[in-house]
């Protein structure tokens, strides 16, 4: 296993995710580096099946093992939305900033308790021989009252841990990485591949 391709163009992400599968010994790469440019149609109805979708699509074009995620914001107090839907709520091109107010915004009402949200990710992997594997992570929290910390991407500025008295935007990026949805899963997958180099 000298190369992992991971279906995604997000920098953000990337960079998480060299830093989580480091041990692994392969060159991770991006669709863009890889030189793999195609539209994925992303109509499953859970992150998981959203996850192999994007992996077997990429798969298709490569004989290297390729991972995908699919992850996003779960509200209770909005019935676990946007979910699914967290990269293309309100508009794939509307600013996180915008999204981040809307959703404060509709809890405004929401008592403390009421407050409760997790970030979701599931990693799936295709293997060069077919096999396909997925592993979950999550990361439980809260919607603050207002965005807060300089880090991160998406929602991470609004998922309050009340552990750590900060948002996942507030963690150093060692932390973060080490407690997120996306570390978890990333983590778990690691090992599942090592696994099968064994």
């Amino acid at each position: 296993m000298d190369k992992i391709i991971f279906a995604t163009s997000n920098e953000g992400k990337m960079k998480e995710v060299r830093l989580i599968l480091q041990n692994l010994k392969a060159e991770v790469l991006s669709m863009k580096e890889a030189g793999i440019k195609i539209d994925i149609i992303e109509d499953g109805k859970s992150f998981e099946e959203n996850a192999i979708i994007k992996a077997k699509a990429v798969s298709e074009y490569t004989d290297a093992i390729v991972l995908a995620d699919d992850s996003g914001l779960e509200v209770d107090y909005l019935g676990k939305q946007p979910g699914i839907y967290s990269a293309r709520f309100m508009g794939e091109d509307t600013s996180y900033s915008v999204k981040n107010q809307a959703i404060i915004e509709k809890l405004k009402d929401a008592k403390e308790e009421e407050r409760s949200a997790r970030f979701v990710c599931v990693i799936a992997a295709v293997l060069p021989d077919g096999e396909v594997i997925t592993t979950r992570g999550t990361i439980e929290g809260m919607i603050g009252y207002q965005e807060e910390g300089e880090g991160g991407f998406g929602y991470d500025p609004i998922l309050y841990l009340p552990e750590y008295k900060t948002t996942t935007a507030g963690l150093p990026i060692e932390m973060k990485n080490k407690i997120s949805h996306r570390g978890k899963a990333l983590r778990l997958m690691a090992e599942e591949l090592q696994k099968r180099m064994a």
